[in-house]
């Protein structure tokens, strides 16, 4: 299949019923309803509507997305709504990002046990950066954060990580000060990184002492306590991957960056190079040798299978905010911030009545769902609907 236009969807169309009969016994309810969504986007099998250029006449039939967010063509309008929405929380200081990553011998444990050892990684990762920024010896500081799941590298395989994008700063104990880090320095590396490993390490053993945690295959042996500290024993000896990124700059450049890892799927349409003969062919960058651009080659079903390891828990919430931007005291704690960095509350703007989702998209993107592709000077208006799995009555007519 050539390049130009190739998606996910089209490679598990054409392979993904071979993969669901070869792997009927292991795949799992989460993982068919995300193959399934992902085929059936924006195909009539979600229905959808028929519109017409009010100028020169021009139909389009357009099809209703699937919302899942493991899909990688309906991320686009709900990443938008978010940024937005972060508008808000936005304080005039310099930002950082830290990098929390999970062992391999860890990540192999987390992947048999998502939802136990991804909620580990979020709260060792929080109790961390908070417990080193209050330290007076640190920063002495309250600070907040946004904290981000992916669970990919760019091979596709599995590696659990955390994306984490501060404030330069926080509030001082009593409340009566801001605190700012140091120029270009948030917090130390190696600090971070010991105490990440320690409090991760207690709550996973916490986690198996009250048999939440389930082995299967090569890791069946680790039900056995010993055989689980055997394991351990030398992930507590090692160093821990805990990786601050150069500072990014002020408010002005934080959603736009944040826009790079929110709302990401383990593979975007626009990788994909070629998908022919059984073989998936897709861009990945090389970080081991100075993140050169190369193409990878992968067997259909070894491509399925390693795009399925990222298919998180049902309701498992892989963007998370803590300390200053918690949801239950954000408002009050950044007004508080704000008072003392002497900076005005965000104006925002907000449409005196609901928009629909066109409206709403191009307000956020800035693109038009109404322009007519074909004159240009029209707009496309809604003239019909139909239901998932109808056709609509008309002729048919390009979508």
């Amino acid at each position: 299949m050539r390049a130009t236009g190739l998606e996910l969807a089209d490679i598990f169309r054409q392979a993904g019923p071979r993969y669901r009969e070869d792997h009927a016994g292991t795949l799992s309810r989460g993982q068919h309803r995300v193959m399934s969504a992902i085929e059936r986007c924006r195909t009539g099998a979600l229905g959808g509507h028929v519109e017409q250029c009010d100028a020169c006449g021009h139909l389009r039939i357009s099809f209703n997305s699937c919302r899942n967010r493991h899909c990688p063509k309906c991320q686009s309008l709900v990443r938008a709504q978010w940024l937005d929405e972060r508008h808000a929380d936005l304080l005039p200081v310099e930002y950082f990002h830290v990098v929390f990553t999970l062992p391999e011998e860890i990540a192999a444990i987390a992947y048999q046990n998502k939802a136990v050892v991804y909620g580990i990684l979020f709260h060792a990762t929080a109790e961390t950066l908070r417990t080193i920024a209050a330290d007076p010896k640190h920063l002495g500081a309250e600070i907040g954060f946004i904290a981000i799941l992916h669970t990919w590298g760019q091979n596709l395989l599995h590696h659990p990580h955390l994306h984490c994008v501060v404030p330069g700063g926080g509030l001082s104990a009593d409340d009566e000060r801001w605190v700012s880090c140091r120029p270009g320095f948030f917090l130390p590396v190696r600090v971070l990184s010991r105490l990440f490993r320690r409090l991760f390490l207690a709550q996973l053993q916490a986690a198996f002492d009250a048999g939440e945690l389930r082995f299967f295959n090569a890791l069946e042996p680790l039900q056995v306590p010993r055989a689980f500290v055997r394991y351990l024993a030398p992930v507590r000896q090692a160093e821990w991957v805990v990786y601050a990124k150069p500072p990014f700059g002020g408010p002005e450049n934080v959603l736009e960056y944040l826009g790079r890892y929110t709302h990401r799927v383990a593979i975007a349409n626009n990788r994909l190079t070629d998908f022919a003969d059984g073989k998936v062919c897709f861009r990945w960058k090389d970080y081991r040798h100075e993140s050169r651009q190369k193409v990878m080659s992968l067997d259909e079903q070894e491509f399925i299978r390693r795009f399925l390891l990222h298919v998180l828990p049902d309701g498992f919430q892989r963007i998370r905010h803590y300390g200053l931007l918690a949801n239950r005291h954000r408002a009050v704690k950044l007004a508080r911030c704000r008072q003392l960095l002497a900076e005005p509350a965000p104006v925002l703007e907000k449409p005196d009545t609901p928009l629909d989702y066109r409206d709403r998209y191009q307000l956020l993107t800035g693109k038009s769902l109404r322009d007519c592709p074909k004159c240009g000077c029209g707009h496309m208006l809604c003239i019909e609907t139909f239901l998932p799995g109808t056709l609509p009555r008309g002729p048919p007519h390009s979508v």
